[in-house]
Formats: structure tokens, C-alpha cells, sequence
């Protein structure tokens, strides 16, 4: 089996290469390195099996390759690559949302629609529900993006659906939900809350804190992409949560346990974009694909501090 992964040096995308290669498959990896955050970053992240005899990394963009030649021979395709944050995806920025989410990923669809692969497993995002009181949130319910980053990956969310009913292409979304664990972008809260934790800095801390999200590690978004696309069916879209709900006070108090330091909070008000609560029904995703969360919210933040420690050291 042969596999392409886009985003391949980002958080995700390395962890399930690692899947992917333990599993036997060959696998070409393509990654452009936006600057949203250090290269050296993503370096690392990919370091461990950039030299793996299956592996074949290429530092490219989706926008500017010959997609038909490098898809030929592969089996499965995981679109991952994307212009993260909600934050910064308004205003003059929005183009390079529009370009990187939703051109790049028309592209690539464009690209399979003639080819005989096993499935296209593309990365959405809960944030494509936008800011709703219908809890937990359902495939089927609303979708009302408060973001231009939800709405860019609405957008793509419906190009895989739309290649998958004009041309058969075997699509699969899957809405992730608050991903965290080692190797998370430097941007992400968790990530700037244990280093800020670990430096003795504040912390910032947008809103009451009161704000919940339903928190997936990322081993159990690996599974759920793995199980995506050995699923016979196509042109459907599942939830990935974690199945534990927090706010981020109480997230904030369980790395003080971790830890054993006090979390310095420096508060800022609520920020464009951003919800108050997520929530995944996740009905869906067990019942077609298996997909069942293993990892608890103590367990994975306690891992992903070890990991913070061990870049910050």
C-alpha cells in the first residue's frame, strides 16, 4: 500500500506517518512550510523518519505540482495540509486561507478524480459548527462557521463532497476536535500554557476561562484517520472528539497538578471567532469506523508536558 500525506512535517501529519510506515505502507510525504510557525519546529517533528527506506519526503506546494504523476500509483490520500487559526484568518489574510484551504484542496480532488484510489481522507475542523447551543454537535446538525478559518474549511468540506457525487472520487471528513499532545503547534493553548508554565511566564487567558472544549489526543485522531480510509464508504463526513469535555480553567488547574507550578494568568478579553463551547457526538464515527478515544484528558496532558519538557530542556 501507498500512501500520500499532505502537511506531513506538521503535528498530525508526522504522527500518523509514523502510524502508517509501522503499518507497511510506503509513504511520500509533501509539506511547503508555512511560516505560521519555525521551521526548525517541523524539522523536528519528521526527524525521527525522514530516513525510513518507505518514506519519501517532498518539500513542495500543492498549488505549484504536477499532482496527476505524483498520485498516480497511490493508494490513500491524507489532505492535512492547511493554514491553521481562527485568530488570524480575518481581513487581508483571508487570501491565503482561500489559497492554502480551499484551492489547494480543489486541486488535489481535481487531481484524483480520474484515478482508481481507495479513499481521499480530508482534515476539517469543529470549527466549521461555529459558536451553537445545539449540543453535542452533530454531523447532520447546523453548520454556521463565526471564523473565515471555519468557513474556509466548510468550503473544502463541501468540495469533497461534491467531487465524490460528480466524479466517485471516495471521499471521507473528518471534523476534529481540540487536538493536542506532543509535537502541537507552538500556537495552540495547551502548548502555550505548559511552556509558559515551565518558564515561570503568564499565561494568557482569553474570556473567563469558563470556555469548554472537547479535547482529542492526537493518537486517537491518528485512529480515527487510519480507520477513515480502510472504511468501504465514501462521501461522508464523521466527528473525531476525545470525549471529555473541559473548560480551560479546569485544564489550567489539572497542568498545575501535573506540574507542580502555579500558572501565572494574564487575562485578555474574548477574541473574533472564538466559541464558547464543543461538544462532539461521536455516534457516527464508532458505529461506522470503530472509532473509540483511548487516551483521558489527564493522561494526555501529563504526556504532553513530558514532551514540552524535553524540547525546553
Amino acid at each position: 500500500m501507498k500512501s500520500l500525506i499532505t502537511g506531513v512535517a506538521g503535528f498530525i501529519g508526522s504522527h500518523l506517518a509514523e502510524k502508517l510506515l509501522s503499518l507497511g505502507h510506503q509513504v511520500v510525504g509533501i509539506d511547503k512550510f508555512l511560516n505560521n510557525y519555525p521551521r526548525d519546529f517541523k524539522e523536528r517533528n519528521h526527524a525521527g523518519f525522514k530516513s525510513h527506506p518507505d518514506f519519501l519526503f517532498l518539500e513542495e506546494d500543492l498549488l505549484r505540482l504536477d499532482l496527476g504523476a505524483l498520485l498516480r500509483d497511490v493508494d490513500y490520500v491524507f489532505h492535512l495540509a492547511a493554514l491553521p487559526g481562527v485568530r488570524a484568518s480575518w481581513g487581508a489574510e483571508f487570501a491565503r486561507y482561500s489559497e492554502n484551504n480551499i484551492m489547494a484542496t480543489q486541486l488535489l480532488l481535481e487531481a484524483c478524480k480520474s484515478l482508481p484510489l481507495r479513499k481521499v481522507v480530508y482534515a476539517s475542523s469543529s470549527s466549521v459548527y461555529g459558536d451553537t447551543d445545539d449540543l453535542p454537535m452533530r454531523e447532520e446538525g447546523m453548520t454556521r462557521p463565526v471564523s473565515p478559518y471555519g468557513v474556509s474549511k466548510l468550503a473544502a468540506e463541501h468540495l469533497c463532497y461534491l467531487y465524490w457525487k460528480g466524479y466517485g472520487v471516495p471521499t471521507a471528513s473528518l471534523r476534529f476536535f481540540s487536538v493536542y499532545g506532543p509535537r502541537q503547534r507552538p500556537d495552540m493553548f495547551f502548548h502555550i500554557l505548559m511552556r509558559a508554565v515551565l518558564r515561570g511566564e503568564p499565561v494568557p487567558l482569553y474570556d473567563d476561562g469558563e470556555q469548554s472544549r472537547d479535547f482529542t489526543f492526537c493518537s486517537d485522531i491518528v485512529d480515527g484517520l487510519t480507520a477513515a480510509a480502510f472504511y468501504p464508504g465514501s462521501g461522508e463526513v464523521f466527528n473525531l472528539g476525545g470525549g471529555t469535555e473541559a473548560s480551560l480553567l479546569t485544564v489550567i488547574s489539572m497542568v498545575e497538578n501535573i506540574s507542580g507550578r502555579r500558572a501565572n494568568l494574564q487575562r485578555h478579553d474574548r477574541q473574533r471567532g472564538d466559541v464558547r463551547r464543543t461538544q462532539a457526538s461521536t455516534e457516527r464515527a464508532r458505529t461506522r469506523l470503530g472509532y473509540i478515544p483511548r487516551v483521558g484528558l489527564a493522561q494526555g496532558l501529563a504526556l504532553e508536558w513530558e514532551w514540552i519538557q524535553s524540547i525546553e530542556g
